[in-house]
């Protein structure tokens, strides 16, 4: 069974940063895509980051510049580096694993920033 566990949110200020992981299990991490969603109070799931198996990254135009995806092989874990937050950053943040037998979510953590 594939599972997903996010850790690292928490509440800050405007400016501060933030580092996410995801651990995850029970799939071969290492050939499956990553990723790194968020949804704000009201509004729906949005594509925050990305990184392929070979490392290559994607960002949504908001977190370029400020925010970092990596990823560890060895330890079947993503990351999610927050840099310069900004109060609409706050959401709650999910990793999603895509899988061949399909997407897997974590439970998300709450990231709040405040101004």
């Amino acid at each position: 069974q594939v599972q997903l566990v996010e850790s690292g949110g928490g509440l800050l200020q405007a400016g501060g940063s933030l580092r996410l992981s995801c651990a995850t299990s029970g799939s071969i991490f290492s050939i499956n895509a990553m990723g790194w969603y968020r949804q704000a109070p009201g509004k729906q799931r949005e594509l925050v980051a990305t990184i392929t198996s070979g490392g290559c990254t994607r960002y949504t135009d908001s977190v370029k510049g400020r925010f970092t995806i990596s990823r560890d092989d060895a330890k079947n874990t993503v990351y999610l580096q927050m840099n310069s937050l900004k109060p609409e950053d706050t959401a709650v943040y999910y990793c999603n694993e895509k899988a061949v037998q399909g997407d897997y979510w974590g439970q998300g953590t709450q990231v709040t920033v405040s101004s």
